[in-house]
């Protein structure tokens, strides 16, 4: 498009335009940020649609396409609507992958394959092949499927629902799906169960193969690994084990806590772990705690775990949670009420597996009965989970399993006591009692003794916020809460 075809802007063509809009945000981002973001940006392709100019973007993986979009896209267009009269829009979108060259040159899109080198020894045929021997074209090689690499194609980072109970998680293994092998690299993931480890585990490695579909992925569980083993030492091919595993460019390994106590296959999985690292491999691991709260597991093993970037997914707030259930019934074809999804978010707190098996319940009994989804409906169709949870959980048995805990009295929980051994222990126990009751903080400020809301308050402010930056009372509060809802 030429400059005459476009609306006015005191710009010569759509290359100064772009150029202008970069050269304005390197005056308000740090350089670093800049050199790393926007100057590798190709130049925009610039377009006229509905009237507007439209400016594309082809970034070169999903990582920088996600950060992009959220970090810096809304800044870019407010710049170019500041340099260009009239609508102005900055698409950005993956750009197309090229061929893959073959062996002995590069190739083009749509370029003709050059043939293939053939051995010093071999002799060269005949121009025109005999017609009883016609000639065969070679066939293409097969790439292993999503089910030969263990990934699940269902499980993305589109349909993972983003919430400050996994940003820190999700954000990483956006890094890593968009630079393998280079920063955060193990990037090791801890929580409770159903939480989604899993699901960006495999959104990883789908995100990869996207990118790169000659990429070697394997996503195993550590059970898989452990069996690997065994079947090696006992056939002695540990040659074949070493192909399988140390020739990744990304391997996937879930709940690596299995390893306690097999001394055999620490061993093994060290000496993969250092061969993937040596070759700039990236791996990803789950487990239920962090590195060093794994017990029976070689140190040098659990010091290189934590040598990457090591992150936690916690249980999902409740806007996270509300987010998921309207998603998922999405998902489903289903419009779920905003008032029913919040019913069911304050009721299933413990995590997104349970979640999902409250939504399916209700979205049955919904369909059986023919009934409209309300929350009448939710109750009469969750009404055996609601029973046993509010049988299990009181603010009694809290008060009860977290002075056991910490090895002070249930009396300490309502008594008029200050130091911080019982001090803290009670705050945690409010703040279990917000998360896990139903309980008003009025009403839990009377069964710690006849406090003030606002002092309920405070602690479970106090707790939250601790238990974002403190690892050790993070994992107390994983095992507390696993050990109350039994």
């Amino acid at each position: 498009m030429s400059a005459a075809e476009l609306p006015a802007t005191g710009l010569t063509d759509l290359a100064q335009l772009w150029a202008r809009c970069c050269e304005r945000l390197a005056t308000e981002l740090p350089e670093q940020q800049f050199n790393t973001w926007i100057r590798p940006l190709p130049e925009a392709e610039a377009s006229r649609q509905d009237g507007a100019t439209v400016l594309a973007v082809r970034v070169p993986n999903r990582f920088m396409l996600d950060w992009i979009r959220t970090q810096y896209s809304a800044r870019l267009e407010s710049i170019l609507a500041g340099l260009i009269d009239g609508p102005v829009r900055l698409d950005i979108t993956l750009a197309p992958r090229m061929a893959p060259a073959p062996m002995g040159g590069m190739a083009r899109p749509g370029s003709a394959m050059p043939a293939r080198a053939l051995p010093p020894n071999a002799q060269v045929a005949r121009a025109e092949p005999a017609a009883s021997q016609p000639a065969m074209a070679p066939e293409p090689a097969r790439r292993p499927s999503h089910q030969a690499m263990g990934l699940n194609p269902a499980l993305t980072f589109d349909n993972l629902v983003p919430g400050r109970a996994n940003q820190m998680a999700r954000t990483a293994a956006l890094h890593v799906a968009g630079s393998p092998g280079h920063m955060y690299n193990p990037l090791f993931i801890y929580g409770g169960v159903g939480l989604g480890k899993t699901h960006l585990m495999n959104a990883v490695g789908n995100a990869l193969l996207a990118d790169n579909p000659d990429a070697r992925i394997l996503y195993l569980h550590a059970e898989q690994f452990i069996s690997d083993v065994v079947k090696n030492y006992q056939r002695k091919t540990f040659d074949e084990l070493k192909a399988k595993y140390h020739q990744l460019d990304l391997l996937l390994i879930d709940d690596v806590q299995f390893f306690a106590g097999k001394d055999r296959t620490q061993e093994e999985f060290f000496n993969a772990f250092e061969a993937l690292l040596a070759k700039k491999a990236h791996i990803i691991m789950t487990s239920d705690t962090y590195p060093k709260g794994l017990a029976n597991i070689d140190e040098r093993l659990t010091s290189r775990f934590d040598s990457g970037l090591t992150v936690a997914i916690e249980p999902p707030e409740l806007e996270m949670r509300v987010a998921i259930l309207i998603k998922k019934a999405a998902q489903e074809g289903i419009e779920m009420p905003e008032d029913v999804a919040f019913f069911v978010a304050k009721n299933v707190r413990a995590n997104v597996r349970e979640l999902e098996g409250a939504l399916r319940k209700v979205l049955a009994f919904a369909k059986f009965s023919h009934k409209e989804i309300t929350i009448h409906l939710a109750r009469e169709a969750l009404k055996d989970l609601l029973s046993i949870q509010n049988r299990q959980i009181s603010v009694e048995n809290i008060q009860k399993t977290v002075a056991d805990f910490y090895k002070i009295k249930v009396a300490d929980m309502y008594s008029k006591k200050r130091p911080a051994s019982i001090a803290r222990p009670r705050q945690i126990a409010m703040y279990l009692a917000k998360e896990l009751t139903q309980k008003s903080l009025p009403e839990i400020g009377e069964l710690f003794g006849g406090r003030d809301h606002t002092t309920v308050l405070h602690a479970c402010r106090k707790i939250a916020g601790d238990r974002a930056k403190d690892t050790e009372l993070n994992q107390q509060l994983h095992v507390l809460e696993q050990t109350l809802k039994g």
